[in-house]
């Protein structure tokens, strides 16, 4: 039976549906234990639900049945250890016994850019799904979570009809994942909105079912989570469409960071004024190095791959242009480097030799270990490469950054990476960085120059502490 669409009502009438387990709420299992899989695994079993989470990384699953969370993420190890203790959670590497476990399976498995070109690389997906389907005994739902090109589901359903049972009549939807990481456990539990893509009503009642615990959450603390209720298509754009906006807000102000950078603007002012507009809103109004991360770099870019395949390529020619914008931010720092240093580009870039330049932040943003695609790891290379002598220090990325970029120097303290430094770059907003005490750090350095990477710091203050202060798009 079709749904009408779109259903955007808080808490739509849907009819109740027995899981084909038998177990009074569906059983859930998450293919992938990344970020994204192991955060929703421990939440959902927060949430009270029977969960199994698989992945065929063996040391990764041992971790965390032994309770240690392989990313950090904050709150997350204690509701792992108190859902194991429960026995309401479990991983496994055993793909038959998630197939005989679930009635409702997530996919959260990576979907990384192609080695050879801009597109989504859906092996993981493909592997997920050919991997689960022959082991299927019952009926039961396939839901894709993890951020995927439109028309992925229908490639799924092609899978799923393929290789599972013909007489089981398994059903495939999707239901995109909005995690900010930092902010993963919150946004599990008490979601800005839920959406799902279905066929049926059948497939709608288990997907409800299987947000259940969040709707019931919501209600006892008095607050309402939207539901939409939409086709496949519309599900798996709403992410990628997301994505896009905010690659393009966080551009746009780094755009008019360049512009007051030559016209002797101050960005931050501009962003606060403009902000006050309520059309507009100061969220992601930050100017600084730009986005990074696992997701709003390699989406674009696979959405603008994906438009191009239908015909629509040119709809999104603008994301091209917000890519460069992002990318120039970084180049942007080696360039008030060479400045503060007093060293000339000249057409290979500045001359950093003989210098020694503290790096502090290794991750794509705070509260995070996440180096995948971090502006600040690859602003530190690029000085690297410039000829400085780098030393970086982050509160939780060290030992990620250390695999990516082995030939920096890494510290265990800030003390440690500023010490007999000609320059600071603060290039993550760690909390430790923002509050730092610029004379205590002025006693360490071997020249008060800061580049304030993430316009995080108070200038004044610095400026006071007889540091040379530069900012992005700031005077």
């Amino acid at each position: 039976m079709t749904i009408p669409y779109p259903n955007t009502q808080p808490m739509p009438a849907i009819a109740a549906v027995t899981p084909p387990s038998g177990a009074a709420r569906p059983r859930v299992t998450f293919l992938g234990t990344g970020y994204l899989g192991a955060t929703y695994a421990i939440c959902y079993a927060e949430l009270g639900y029977e969960v199994l989470g698989f992945d065929v990384d063996a040391d990764k699953i041992a971790k965390l049945n032994a309770g240690e969370v392989p990313i950090h993420e904050p709150g997350l190890d204690e509701l792992l250890r108190r859902n194991l203790t429960a026995g309401r959670l479990r991983f496994s590497t055993d793909i038959a016994e998630a197939a005989e476990f679930g009635d409702v399976h997530f996919i959260c498995v990576g979907t990384p850019q192609r080695a050879d070109g801009m597109g989504a690389d859906l092996s993981y997906v493909e592997a997920a799904v050919t991997g689960l389907a022959p082991y299927l005994t019952r009926k039961c739902l396939i839901v894709g979570k993890s951020t995927v090109p439109v028309g992925t589901a229908e490639w799924v359903e092609q899978l799923v009809s393929k290789h599972s049972p013909a007489d089981l009549g398994v059903e495939v939807a999707w239901s995109p994942e909005f995690l900010q990481e930092g902010f993963a456990v919150d946004d599990v539990l008490r979601p800005n909105r839920i959406v799902v893509g279905v066929k049926s009503e059948w497939a709608n009642g288990m997907l409800y079912a299987a947000h259940k615990g969040v709707f019931d959450l919501a209600a006892t603390e008095d607050r309402e989570v939207p539901l939409v209720v939409t086709d496949f298509a519309t599900a798996e754009l709403v992410k990628v469409a997301a994505n896009a906006f905010l690659a393009t807000k966080i551009s746009f102000i780094n755009a008019m960071a360049e512009v007051c950078e030559a016209a002797g603007g101050d960005v931050s002012q501009l962003a606060r004024a403009i902000g006050y507009d309520p059309r507009i809103g100061n969220r992601f109004l930050q100017a600084g190095l730009g986005f990074g991360g696992a997701c709003l770099p390699k989406d674009i870019r696979a959405f603008q791959a994906r438009a191009q395949e239908l015909g629509a390529g040119e709809a999104l020619r603008f994301l091209h242009e917000v890519d460069l914008i992002n990318q120039r931010r970084r180049a942007r720092v080696v360039q008030l480097a060479a400045e503060l240093l007093g060293r000339r580009s000249g057409p290979a870039g500045p001359d950093l030799s003989g210098t020694r330049i503290a790096v502090l932040g290794a991750t794509f943003k705070p509260n995070t270990d996440d180096v995948r695609d971090a502006p600040a790891l690859a602003v530190a290379g690029l000085l690297g490469k410039a000829g400085a002598d780098v030393h970086v220090y982050d509160p939780q990325g060290i030992e990620n950054a250390r695999r990516v970029a082995p030939e920096l120097t890494y510290e265990t303290s800030m003390a440690d990476a500023v010490t007999g430094a000609d320059l600071v770059c603060v290039l993550t907003e760690w909390a430790d960085f923002r509050n730092a005490d610029p004379v205590a750090l002025g006693e360490l350095v071997a020249g008060r120059r800061v580049v304030d990477g993430r316009n995080c710091l108070d200038s004044t203050l610095w400026t006071q502490a007889g540091w040379e202060y530069r900012g992005m798009g700031r005077p």
